[in-house]
């Protein structure tokens, strides 16, 4: 794969937990990684997937794989530098080590790599994250402005921004009925909050299920397969019907 700057890299880490990192982008003046998956036409609508806090993991790739293969041109930032965990202390230790700034200037790195690429045919882009990255999705959303019009967390958790007048994006979020990190009732306190300051239209959507139920890999036994697909369903026409 190729960066902004004709540079390329196939850096995948050493060891079992090496991300699948295969393109460098240029970020704040320093060299950002992640895993990129181009959709069968060679071209389409760009997207940003977000992490959870476990890192770059096989799921996150498979991920952002899947919506290649639905069309889009999909980039997964990896802001742990490398680093991925199956241990939920550590991925909490991972996430609190992680400089907000930074990741702020990795999600907006990924969005320009994405704008200035001849293979996205969207004028703006959609962005995606799970967790620790449905967060990011907020705050990558209330930073970048105009240059995201679509915006889908999934079962958000994390410092939220401090206000949501910037965001200019449609957002739909998906939350489960039976999530302790977030519970429902937290959920649509924050939906009303961004509606009410950024001016735009915000759905949480709510499952019969736990944290993390999209992840078919998670280790805390809450994947429930029928609330994904309808989420994932949901998801793809919400992006598509978007990003024009």
């Amino acid at each position: 794969m190729t960066s902004p700057d004709n540079s390329t890299t196939d850096q995948a880490g050493d060891g079992e937990n090496a991300a699948p990192q295969n393109v460098t982008f240029a970020s704040n003046g320093n060299e950002a990684h992640g895993y990129l998956a181009m959709p069968p036409a060679g071209s389409g609508p760009g997207l940003v997937v977000i992490q959870e806090w476990w890192g770059l993991t096989s799921h996150i790739k498979d991920v952002t794989d899947r919506f290649a293969a639905e069309g889009f041109v999909a980039l997964a930032p990896d802001l742990f530098g490398g680093k991925t965990t199956h241990d939920g202390d550590e991925a909490e230790q991972l996430m609190k080590d992680l400089p907000q700034d930074q990741a702020a200037r990795d999600l907006a790195g990924a969005v320009d790599y994405l704008l200035g690429s001849d293979e996205v045919t969207s004028e703006k882009l959609g962005v995606v994250g799970f967790c620790m990255g449905g967060n990011f999705v907020l705050t990558l959303a209330t930073q970048q402005g105009d240059k995201i019009a679509a915006a889908v967390p999934f079962y958000s958790v994390g410092p939220e921004p401090g206000s949501f007048d910037g965001l200019q994006a449609e957002v739909l979020g998906h939350y489960g009925e039976n999530d302790d990190s977030l519970p429902p009732h937290q959920a649509r306190a924050l939906a009303d909050r961004i509606a009410e300051e950024s001016g735009r239209p915000v759905e949480f959507l709510f499952y019969p299920a736990g944290h993390a139920f999209f992840n078919d890999e998670n280790l805390l036994g809450t994947y429930d397969e029928e609330s994904a697909r309808t989420a994932w369903t949901r998801t793809l026409e919400f992006l598509r019907t978007r990003l024009s």
